[in-house]
C-alpha cells in the first residue's frame, strides 16, 4: 500500500502537483476526521478521474462563536492510512498561517440569499468561511473535477452555485448520503455522542423515512410525519425541519409535487447534527 505525498507548504503543493503531470484530478476537500461518508467520496474520485487530491484543513472562518473549532477531531495519522487505502495520490495539509498567511482574509465569497437560509440562518456567516475555502482550494490545486457529499446538501447547492456564477472551470460530483448500520448519517462529530444521544440522534433519520413513506399524500403529511418523529425523542432539539425546492432551498407550499428536499438540523447533548433525503410528492 503506497503512502501519499503530504505536502504541507504552497511550495510543497506545486512541486507535488507539477508531478502529478497532465492527468485528469480529482479533489476531494475535508476538515479531517474521515468516516464512511469520505471513503465513498475517495472511492468515487478514483473513478473520475486519475489522479485523486484530498486536502485535510479545518476552516476557522466556518466557525461561529462558541462552535467547537478548538474541540474538532483532527487525527491527522489514522487519516492518512485511510487515504492510502483508496489509492489517494497527494493529502494537502496546510496550517492556518498557511492557508492564511495574511490573517483572515479581508475579500471573502458570499454565499447570498442562499446562505441565509437554514443552516446560514442558525449559523451565520458559516456559508461563506465554506465557499471561501472552497474557491482558494480549487485555485490552489486546479482539479478537473471536486467532490461532495450529499449530506451536506445546501453546501452542495452553493458549491454548485458558486463554480457557475463565478465561472470556475470545475466539474462538481457528489456521493449519497452514507449511513451507519443504524441509520445514523456518517459524520465526523458522531464522535461526540455518548451511546445514549447516539440512540437517540436516530429519531434525525426516523423522521427522514417517515416523511418520505408519507410522500404519496402530499407534503403537508410529509411535514407532519416527520415532525411526529421528532416530537416523541425530547432529548433532540429541534433548530429546524424544512421541506424545500431542492435548487432555490425556498420552502414549499402543502400542496406542491415533484422532487422536494427535506432536511433536518438537531442538538442531541452538545452535538449538532445535519441529514437531509429527497422524495417525490
Amino acid at each position: 500500500m503506497t503512502q501519499p505525498l503530504v505536502a504541507r507548504t504552497r511550495e510543497e503543493l506545486a512541486t507535488a502537483l507539477g508531478g502529478l503531470g497532465d492527468t485528469r484530478t480529482a479533489l476531494v476537500p475535508t476538515m479531517g476526521a474521515l468516516h464512511a461518508g469520505h471513503r465513498a467520496l475517495l472511492a468515487r474520485a478514483a473513478d473520475l478521474a486519475d489522479r485523486v487530491v484530498v486536502s485535510i484543513f479545518v476552516n476557522p472562518l466556518q466557525f461561529g462563536p462558541g462552535e467547537d473549532l478548538d474541540r474538532y477531531p483532527r487525527p491527522f495519522a489514522a487519516d492518512l492510512a485511510v487515504c492510502a487505502e483508496h489509492g489517494v495520490d497527494l493529502v494537502w495539509a496546510p496550517a492556518v498561517d498557511e492557508m492564511y498567511p495574511s490573517g483572515p482574509p479581508s475579500v471573502r465569497v458570499s454565499a447570498g440569499p442562499l446562505g441565509d437560509v437554514l443552516e446560514g440562518a442558525h449559523r451565520p456567516g458559516h456559508f461563506d468561511g465554506v465557499l471561501t475555502v472552497v474557491a482558494k482550494l480549487l485555485g490552489q490545486v486546479r482539479p478537473q473535477v471536486a467532490l461532495f457529499g450529499a449530506k451536506d446538501a445546501q453546501q452542495l447547492v452553493l458549491v454548485r452555485r458558486m463554480v457557475a456564477d463565478l465561472d470556475i472551470g470545475v466539474d462538481v460530483a457528489s456521493v449519497p448520503t452514507v449511513r451507519d448500520p443504524d441509520g445514523l448519517a456518517a459524520a465526523s462529530r458522531n464522535v461526540y455522542l455518548d451511546p445514549q444521544q447516539r440512540r437517540s440522534a436516530l429519531a434525525l433519520s426516523r423522521a427522514l423515512a417517515a416523511g418520505e413513506a408519507a410522500a404519496p399524500q402530499g407534503a403537508r403529511a410529509v411535514r407532519a410525519a416527520a415532525r411526529d418523529v421528532l416530537a416523541q425523542q425530547p432529548d433532540v432539539v429541534v433548530d429546524y425541519l424544512a421541506l424545500v425546492d431542492p435548487a432555490t432551498l425556498v420552502e414549499v407550499a402543502d400542496d406542491a409535487t415533484g422532487s422536494l428536499l427535506l432536511l433536518v438540523a438537531a442538538r442531541v447533548g452538545t452535538t449538532r447534527l445535519i441529514d437531509n433525503t429527497t422524495l417525490t410528492c
